[in-house]
């Protein structure tokens, strides 16, 4: 018996591509639906300090990737936070979280983990984010002083007025650290 279809339709060949926006970033593809999770991560903690992490993500050519998806972890000791968005979602192609500045554990500097998903890329990316108010933790924490000195300033953001900054670049002299998880 031979089945005949006349209705063949390309399927996707994209690691990450929109055929998951729905379910993931549906605003970055025009859904007029919102994701189950978001950016603005809510804390119960009345007196946590709320930051904003914005940042956007570039190419090996420093070309800006309008379609990446970023997930953001972030574990205070005692909470567990989680939050995703597509840089396509805002008009300026950016990341942006709103959430709590997570506090030292065991000593070590605060940090959030970010997961990269974006096109071309077979396995998504893991980088941390530190930041450049944590003067003193940042000079002991281990991991960051894993990293070598000259590319310790790709994993850390940079406070601006009321943000903090922090692009990843892919490739290139900017090169963002990921790490293996």
């Amino acid at each position: 018996m031979e089945i005949k279809n006349t209705n063949r339709i390309q399927t996707p060949s994209q690691t990450v591509g929109p055929y998951f926006a729905y379910g993931l970033t549906p605003g970055q593809y025009g859904y007029d639906f919102k994701s189950l999770v978001g950016n603005k991560i809510e804390d119960a903690a009345p007196l946590a300090e709320r930051i904003t992490i914005k940042g956007k993500v570039f190419d090996g050519e420093g070309n800006l990737i309008p379609d990446a998806m970023i997930e953001l972890w972030q574990n205070d000791g005692v909470n567990q936070f989680f939050g995703r968005f597509g840089t396509g979602t805002e008009k300026e192609n950016q990341f942006v979280f709103e959430t709590i500045k997570p506090k030292s554990v065991e000593g070590k500097a605060p940090y959030v983990t970010l997961i990269l998903f974006m096109r071309g890329q077979l396995i998504h990316s893991y980088t941390r984010v530190y930041f450049s108010d944590e003067v003193a933790l940042n000079t002991i924490d281990a991991i960051l002083n894993s990293v070598p000195a000259e590319r310790r300033n790709t994993v850390i953001a940079q406070k601006k007025e009321n943000f903090y900054e922090f692009n990843i670049y892919m490739q290139g002299e900017n090169e963002t650290v990921f790490f293996e998880v």
